[in-house]
């Protein structure tokens, strides 16, 4: 039997401590625009891969509780996308061929688009019209953010999820939406 040498306990408060040096980065006024773009958008189309795109999906479903038109790209059902619209992509590395595309599509559409990355100053970045920085180890990554034990991207996977969830919580308040209100928009056929 083998012997585990570092600890849950342990363990946990090194991830917890890794999460808290994130949050206490983030530029508060990145995430203003970034609310501000979601709150003015007629639709929201996001994209993301991978655990970046399972933590975007996320907050896809959470946007459409609050009310919001929000579609994920790849869904059949996604409508076109123009000017009064918004994509949020989700790009930890800044640099992912196929999400730089879709960007580069919407943008020819005369949508808004929000690039939430862990490396602010790559390709899909620049065409943003709003960029929040997540300052996260993130694979394939960059330096200048915070560095973690843990492997590949997880740092910046979870920081994104809970990032999306307090963004979820201020735009309940900026919205006047309720905890009531978003459950009835809940799916009621499963």
């Amino acid at each position: 039997m083998e012997v585990i040498k570092i600890s849950f306990k342990k363990l946990s408060n090194i991830v917890i401590n890794e999460l808290n040096d994130v949050f206490s980065r983030i530029d508060v006024s990145q995430l203003d625009k970034f609310i501000n773009e979601i709150v003015n958008a007629e639709k929201i189309m996001l994209i993301g891969v991978g655990r970046e795109g399972i933590s975007t999906r996320s907050f896809a479903m959470r946007l459409m509780h609050l009310g919001k038109k929000s579609h994920w790209v790849w869904d059949e059902t996604t409508p076109s996308i123009g000017s009064d619209d918004l994509l949020i992509a989700t790009s930890g590395s800044g640099e992912i061929g196929h999400i730089h595309y879709v960007v580069t599509e919407a943008k020819k559409a005369g949508a808004r688009i929000a690039v939430v990355t862990g490396t602010p100053d790559r390709k899909t970045p620049q065409l943003a019209d709003t960029v929040l920085w997540i300052p996260a180890s993130v694979f394939h990554g960059k330096d200048n953010v915070v560095p973690s034990i843990q492997p590949m991207g997880n740092l910046f996977e979870q920081s994104l999820y809970i990032c999306f969830d307090l963004i979820i919580m201020m735009l309940m308040e900026k919205m006047k939406v309720s905890n009531n209100e978003m459950k009835k928009r809940h799916r009621n056929v499963e």
